[in-house]
């Protein structure tokens, strides 16, 4: 586990789904655990990751694969983020055989 993604982060902005659209369930959130899992929700989806963790170009970098569901039906897929010089993370979810977004978010 990479201490510096550690905790919750407030997805504040998505290139697909935006506005109102992201909070419909909840809170849009990715949250990494301290055991290298952790969780996200956004519009309908919510899924549970499980991390990888490396380095990119001297930057912070997670990649993982979820399992979830979107609007109640089975979902997974995979997606990876990076923590950039600002102290925000941007990365991008993948839905397999669906949609997939960029994502920016911050700490809290």
């Amino acid at each position: 586990m990479d201490k510096r993604f550690s905790g919750g982060w407030r997805i504040e902005e998505m290139e697909v789904w935006g506005g109102n659209d992201l909070d419909l369930l909840g809170r849009a959130n990715i949250t990494f655990d301290s055991d290298g899992f952790g969780s996200f929700q956004f519009v309908a989806v919510v899924g549970f990751i499980d991390c990888e963790f490396s380095e990119q170009d001297g930057k912070p970098l997670v990649e993982f694969s979820w399992q979830g569901h979107d609007d109640n039906s089975d979902a997974c897929g995979r997606g990876w983020a990076i923590i950039q010089g600002d102290g925000k993370l941007r990365g991008r979810i993948f839905i397999h055989y669906a949609d997939d977004s960029a994502f920016t978010a911050i700490r809290g």
